[in-house]
Order: C-alpha cells, then structure tokens, then sequence
C-alpha cells in the first residue's frame, strides 16, 4: 500500500462519519398532506430560511457529501494510475 491510500482511506472514514452524524442531526419531513395545504404559510417566513440551523445543517451535509465523491474519485484515479 502507498502512503496516499491510508491517507485518502482515513478521510473517507472521516468525512462518512461526518455525513451520517450531520444526516441524523436533521429533522425529518414528516408534514405530510397538513404541510401541503399549509405550505403557503412558509413562503412569508422564505427569506429567513436560509438562517436556521436546520438550513445550515443541509448546507453542510451537501458540501461533505460532495467532497466525500470528489476525494473518493480521486482515489480511484490515482490508485490505478500508481
């Protein structure tokens, strides 16, 4: 083994703890059909979503789980090109 492989190995480990702790941080979307009709109540309150925690937490788990692809595809080249 190279020493890239355990590095990229130990951050994948890392970031995919990373995801599902931040995936179960979240809450769920259980509105169902109450949510939909009421779901127009939301959009007055729209421009302070982006604020909430629960906003940040989404935000976070997309950047993660991005960079969890690009290092994992990143592995895989170098590890066939060495």
């Amino acid at each position: 083994m190279l020493w890239f492989e355990i590095v990229f190995g130990v951050v994948l480990i890392v970031l995919s703890i990373t995801i599902t702790a931040l995936v179960l941080l979240q809450e769920g979307n259980s509105q169902g059909l109450s949510g939909t009709i009421a779901g127009g109540a939301e959009t007055f309150f729209g421009k302070n979503k982006g604020r909430t925690m629960e906003a940040k937490l989404v935000k976070l788990t997309k950047i993660v789980g991005i960079g969890f692809f690009v290092i994992a595809f990143a592995a895989k080249v170098l590890t066939t090109i060495f």
